[in-house]
């Protein structure tokens, strides 16, 4: 049987005991059935993973004991931030969990000129928790600790003034990923449906901006990323040759 993985927003530290939630407890208790005494790994972004003891289970909360910490090899190399181009529902969903599973460091929506959802401060909180959560689950499936952050969504200005001297995902370009050169981290920015305007693209390049094509045809906004995430990972993070 797979392990199971939980994502914990509590401090964890081997020889401690700690309650978790109720949706935690009857994910172990009811989903997984697991029983006191069955082993299961925990783990956050600060304090990293442990495995640990499951000691009682009950319907509101289960009590776990905290054992050794557990070396993870699933943490990407490559510091990658996305700026990801505003699309609709589950479109929205399958890039941010892709990009997950393939090592991104950081997410944040971007609104641009194309950009078919408009969504206001309330429902922009609501879908920002929501991608959290998305990524916080594809982290428990990939064997990740590092849970990469969802950004509140900024306009494309916004996006360019913090993250300057990226690259911008655009089928007209005629420049590829292996023509570039990577070191530590990079700025990947994908747009939505509709793509990027001239406008868009004039003003990216005065940012430093490097366009770059994935091919001949034109992707899907949730496929784009996926794509160019894995070859990113092969070229410069670690799906590369050692």
């Amino acid at each position: 049987m797979r392990l199971s993985r939980l994502h914990q927003t509590q401090k964890l530290a081997s020889g401690t005991t700690v309650a978790l939630e109720r949706d935690s407890a009857h994910y172990l208790g009811r989903v997984l059935r697991l029983q006191p005494g069955d082993t299961i790994h925990l783990f956050n972004s600060e304090d990293g993973e442990f495995a640990a003891q499951v000691i009682e289970l009950g319907k509101q909360q289960a009590l776990v004991r905290i054992l050794e910490p557990v070396t993870v090899q699933a943490n990407p190399q490559l510091s990658i931030h996305l700026g990801l181009g505003l699309s609709r529902g589950e479109r929205m969903d399958y890039a941010v969990q892709k990009s997950t599973e393939l090592g991104v460091g950081s997410i944040t929506p971007v609104i641009t000129e194309y950009c078919e959802v408009r969504l206001s401060p309330q429902r922009q909180e609501n879908r920002q928790a929501h991608w959290q959560r998305v990524a916080i689950s594809a982290c428990e499936q990939c064997g990740r600790s590092q849970v990469p952050t969802v950004n509140r969504p900024e306009t494309l200005l916004q996006w360019l003034a913090s993250h300057p001297s990226g690259i911008l995902l655009d089928s007209r370009a005629d420049a590829h990923l292996s023509d570039q050169q990577v070191e530590s981290s990079i700025a990947l920015l994908v747009g939505p449906e509709g793509g990027f305007s001239e406008q868009e693209l004039d003003s990216a390049r005065q940012h430093g901006y490097r366009v770059i094509t994935l091919g001949p045809r034109v992707l899907r906004t949730e496929t784009a990323p996926v794509a160019a995430l894995s070859v990113v990972q092969y070229l410069f993070g670690d799906l590369r040759r050692s």
